[in-house]
């Protein structure tokens, strides 16, 4: 399977019922597997690694719709009591989840490592996201993901680029 298997292994022991979509690696960022495949950038969410910079060493993986901007620097900052903080680079993201960029994940993760979904993904009857490898994507109803330990709702999270 084109997924990595830590993250299957995750979904199968979350029992979260899921799609696994084969894809082709060059086409695994999300604005051109969306073009590719005919996912509709709403439906499509991403895993983004966030890590302070002033303490370092606080992250936290955010999930967001592809069509919202991440609200790294009010709702981000504020919950990871940090000065300040941004997007992890490529290496830190691999050195921390072992997945590579366009293919990131909120499975497989380390147990210590926070995922925080924006509310505004529940919203949604499914979604595609990573499956920890640039050769595939996830597709499952999102609402198996409250109550997930180690998971949590936040509301702003993230915000629509209409309304900045």
């Amino acid at each position: 399977m084109p997924a990595d298997p830590r993250v299957i292994a995750d979904l199968e022991s979350c029992s979260i019922e899921y799609e696994e979509m084969v894809c082709d690696p060059a086409l695994a960022d999300t604005a051109a597997f969306c073009e590719a495949y005919g996912i509709p950038l709403e439906k499509s969410a991403n895993a983004i690694l966030v890590a302070s910079r002033k303490p370092e060493g606080h992250n936290a993986m955010c999930v967001v719709l592809a069509n919202d901007r991440l609200d790294v620097n009010g709702m981000v900052r504020r919950r990871l009591g940090v000065r300040k903080v941004s997007f992890a680079s490529a290496d830190l993201t691999r050195e921390l989840t072992g997945q590579e960029i366009g293919g990131v994940t909120i499975f497989g993760l380390p147990e210590d490592l926070p995922v925080w979904i924006d509310s505004r993904v529940l919203a949604k009857d499914w979604v595609i996201v990573g499956a920890g490898s640039r050769s595939a994507k996830i597709r499952l109803d999102p609402n198996q993901l409250i109550d997930l330990d180690g998971y949590e709702v936040v509301d702003g999270l993230a915000r629509s680029p209409a309304s900045d």
